[in-house]
């Protein structure tokens, strides 16, 4: 499964990727953690890209798409992943769609997770103003000012992809204003009717390894194997029957062969008898007539 999680900050991306990795064994993949195990790393194309990190510039798609395409081919991305953070924009996804084909795979689906802007701005001025009110610190990036900005970014850089993605079908929409539980489900239908995953599969993980839903229907599968061996001895004797029966029928066919003989016998003797016994009298008759003519003749 390939999925990619579009959605402005806040909008509970970053909680949605995190329950797609575990209920489907994917991986997450996001940009900056990309680029800085491939620096670490010191890979052909992680070297490239600290040396232009280094220099304050901004890492470009080409080099990025490179980390992308390594990080893929690695083992635990081959059931799937999901990228967080790329793309941003629409060449990025060209780039993207491109890789992709050049690999034989396939993006199964584009999750947005569509927010109201205002009561985004309002949670986020609510949880700064109780921050403040507890005595804690508040992050300089978790500020209403900080995210109007990002809101801002979001709307010019990455919305045109909701477009792209919608004009190619790959787009499902999402109420993200929803309970996270309800956010998660939603996803899983989605993802359900596109095919990217069977249904079993979205069950969670039990102690032994298997799917909630699998365990579910392991009583039905007992019941249905008990079903299957209660009929095998039926199954069994009916078979051990056949011999029997087409014994029964070849002895009855044996009777019936030699009788239907004997009747032929008796029937070709009784005829040739009875033809027999009809020219003796013919015979007969015919030697007493004559007897006759003569005695008549004699007394002339």
């Amino acid at each position: 499964m390939r999925i990619i999680l579009l959605g402005p900050p806040g909008s509970g991306k970053g909680t949605q990727a995190q329950l797609l990795v575990q209920r489907y064994g994917i991986v997450q993949l996001s940009t900056g953690e990309m680029l800085r195990a491939a620096v670490a790393a010191g890979t052909p194309v992680g070297l490239k890209a600290k040396e232009i990190m280094a220099s304050g510039s901004l890492v470009p798609d080409e080099v990025v798409v490179g980390i992308i395409s390594d990080r893929i081919d690695q083992p635990d991305a081959k059931n799937g992943f999901i990228l967080d953070g790329f793309p941003r924009t629409v060449p990025q996804a060209e780039a993207l769609d491109e890789l992709l084909k050049a690999k034989r795979l396939k993006l199964d689906a584009v999750i947005e997770l569509r927010v109201n802007e205002s009561a985004l701005l309002h949670r986020v001025e609510t949880r700064v103003a109780q921050m403040r009110e507890r005595g804690e610190e508040v992050r300089l990036d978790d500020t209403p000012e900080v995210l109007t900005k990002r809101l801002a970014n979001y709307r010019s850089q990455t919305e045109p992809l909701i477009h792209y993605y919608s004009e190619r079908r790959k787009l499902s929409t999402i109420d993200g204003m929803m309970a996270i539980d309800e956010v998660t489900r939603a996803i899983d239908r989605q993802l359900q009717a596109l095919g990217a995953t069977e249904p079993q599969e979205a069950g969670k993980q039990t102690s032994k390894g298997k799917t909630r839903s699998a365990a579910k229907t392991a009583p039905v599968k007992k019941a249905k194997a008990a079903k299957k061996s209660a009929k095998k001895p039926a199954k069994a004797a009916k078979k051990a029957a056949k011999p029997a029966k087409s014994a029964k029928k070849a002895s009855k066919k044996a009777v019936k062969g030699p009788r239907k003989a004997v009747k032929k016998t008796v029937k070709k003797t009784v005829k040739k008898a009875a033809k027999k016994t009809a020219k003796k009298a013919v015979k007969k008759g015919a030697k007493k007539v004559a007897k006759k003519v003569t005695k008549k003749r004699a007394k002339r």
